[in-house]
Formats: C-alpha cells, structure tokens, sequence
C-alpha cells in the first residue's frame, strides 16, 4: 500500500500535462523496473482516474480508499467505471468543477452531456478495410466482444488486443467519428486531393480506400509525422503521395512548398484543442488553459484561409476539427465564409457521446465555378 502510493504520488507531484499521460507513464515506469505488470495497471489506472474526475471531488478521503480496494482486489481496477464508483458510494461530486470556464460548446451537444461522457472511457473502434468475414471469424474465435457501428465499423471494448489477432493490413484503428467525416468525401478517380495538416494519416488512408485512384499531397509540420504516414501507406500497399514537411499557417511557406499547384478537393484537419476527446485523455482536460483557445482559433482560421487559395473552381474544402467548441467550429465557418470566398455546402457536429466515441465537427465548402 505504501510502496504504491509513494509511486502513484510522486506520479501526480511531476506530471503537468506537457506530454500525452501515456507517453509519460511509459517512460516513468522504464525508471523502474521492479514495477510488475500488476502495479504498472494500477498505477496507469489511478492516474487516469485522478486526471478524469478528481476537480470534481471535495476531498481527496475517495482516492486513498480506491487505492486501498484495488491493493486488496486487483481484480477491481480491470473494468472500474468512475461514474458507477461516485453513484454507488453516493461521493460528493459537482460535476462542473471538471470545467469552471464559461466557453461556448457546438450547436448539437449539452454541456452535461459532455462532461458526464468525461467520466467513462470510450470504446475502441476499428474500421475494416478488407476481408470483412476473416476479421469477423478471428474476432469470434478470440471470444473478443463488438458491435457493428456501420457496415465497415466495429465498436470493442477499450484496450482489446486486436494486434495479436487481426492481420495488420486488414483494418485500421479508427474513431467511430472520425471514419464518419469521410462520408462527406466523396471522391473521384484521379481526383487531386491536398490533406494539409495530415499528421499520421488518418483521414488520407480513409480517402484512399474509399478512392485508390486519387492523387494526393500530403503536409504537416513535422517530419517524423511524415515519415509514419509513409510508413501506413506502404503497410496498406497504396502508392505514396506527395508529401511536404511544411507549416500551412505560413503563407511564404505554404507558397513555397506548393508552386502553383491547384486542387479538386483540400482537408483541413485543424490543429485544435482536442476538447471532443478529451474523454479518451483526461489529463488534456486537467490541464486545459483557456487562454490558448484564441491561439488555436487564429490559426485555424490562417490555415484554412491560406489553403483555400490552392482550390480549383468548384472544389471543395472539409474543415474539420475534433473540438466541441464554437470558438474553433462556427465562429471559424463565418470566417472561411467571409474571408476565403467559399460557399458552405454543409456543418455538423458529429456527436460520438451516445456510442462512446469522440465528438467532430465538420463543414463542406464549395469553391463557386468560373
């Protein structure tokens, strides 16, 4: 009890959220050694459940009676739920002490609604590329629990260990909500397409099944980014676009990167505050500073105004976001509209609440034809 509590204190006292709780858990564990697979779980556990609901509470007397019944019973942390833990111990807790910030969210999602999807992890969700019947069978054979979402998206319970299962090439880890903004793709064969802000490629290689036959270019700022895209696309055997380490928000860079390069159709996949899945990394919500919503509002709008000079007449610009926030969602609609000379086709939030996925928005705008 104690040897763990002086882990997961010391855990809380030097984490500050400048780097994702996994990559800083892994790297906290590998400093010691003697830490077992078990105490690494719950160590991994606690943290996580600290980060999700503990602005909320009115003491921290909860957290070292946790810790004391998974030290009792490991078996205890395996399927914890904090929402099922505060309703059954009937644990003092407000709710909106998760987020005291009075910021708009999204047409299409209550603020309750949100901050109580903060309490429960989100599913795993894999989009099946090839072989629909194989994946069903291995996943059946394993006795590994899904639910159809679509006709290609399956829903599994969170950490399910696919990897050793199904074959690398046959799905792609994918949200539920992010496989849903490619419904509004679309695309043709050979189709110029522009994924400006690609990070590891999850909207691209989305595009690519759907339409092999696109070309595409790729960009992002950095280069070991680029190099991942890469190196999915080789592992699904799709020809590799035209890739630019570049910073979209840098108008001489941009230019310089692209020449005079137009395209049919442009993905903005913003940088964003990440706010619609923050249930997935609560540390991100622990941590949130509202002052650096403006930031990211400028440069969403910089990004999106400078790409749009690169649409062809009657092409079309996807501006999405995984942010539940007005700020980085409709209030930079109006500006693409005012300042890029676009025409919106169509917005939505996509709320991933009621499936436990995460929330996009997502706007279609049409370059008008000469």
């Amino acid at each position: 009890m104690r040897y763990i509590g002086q882990h997961i204190k010391a855990i809380l006292e030097q984490y500050h959220g400048d780097i994702p709780l996994a990559h800083y858990l892994k790297n906290y564990f590998k400093q010691y050694p003697i830490l077992g697979s078990r105490d690494r779980k719950i160590l991994s556990a606690m943290a996580y459940c600290w980060y999700r609901c503990s602005k909320g509470m009115k003491s921290d007397e909860w957290f070292s009676e946790l810790i004391e019944q998974w030290l009792i019973d490991p078996g205890k942390f395996q399927n914890f739920s904090i929402s099922e833990y505060l309703n059954k111990k009937e644990i003092s807790f407000e709710i909106n002490d998760l987020f005291p910030f009075d910021i708009a969210l999204s047409d299409g999602i209550d603020k309750e609604e949100w901050l109580q999807s903060m309490l429960v992890q989100p599913d795993l969700f894999i989009r099946i590329r090839k072989d629909k019947g194989k994946v069903i069978s291995l996943l059946n054979g394993q006795q590994i629990p899904f639910t159809f979402i679509t006709d290609n998206c399956l829903s599994l319970p969170n950490g399910a260990k696919i990897d050793a299962v199904l074959p690398p090439d046959c799905y792609v880890v994918q949200d539920a909500s992010s496989q849903q903004t490619g419904e509004l793709f679309n695309p043709g064969k050979n189709e110029l397409w522009y994924d400006c802000c690609s990070g590891a490629g999850g909207k691209s290689l989305l595009l690519k099944d759907l339409e092999p036959g696109v070309r595409l270019t790729v960009s992002d700022l950095r280069e070991s980014i680029i190099h991942n895209l890469q190196s999915r696309f080789r592992q699904y055997r799709h020809i590799l676009p035209v890739a630019h380490v570049t910073d979209v928000s840098n108008k001489v860079l941009l230019d310089k990167a692209l020449g005079g390069k137009q395209f049919d159709n442009i993905i903005c996949d913003a940088p964003c505050s990440g706010s619609g899945t923050w249930a997935r990394t609560p540390e991100q919500l622990y941590f949130f500073d509202p002052t650096t919503l403006s930031a990211f509002a400028a440069r969403q709008k910089t990004i999106a105004t400078n790409v749009s000079r690169y649409l062809k007449p009657g092409g079309k610009l996807f501006y999405i976001t995984c942010s539940v926030f007005k700020t980085e969602n409709e209030e930079v609609v109006d500006h693409i509209l005012q300042e890029a000379g676009l025409q919106l086709v169509r917005s939505e939030l996509i709320n991933g609440i009621g499936i436990h996925a995460d929330c996009m928005f997502v706007a279609k705008f049409e370059r008008a034809r000469a």
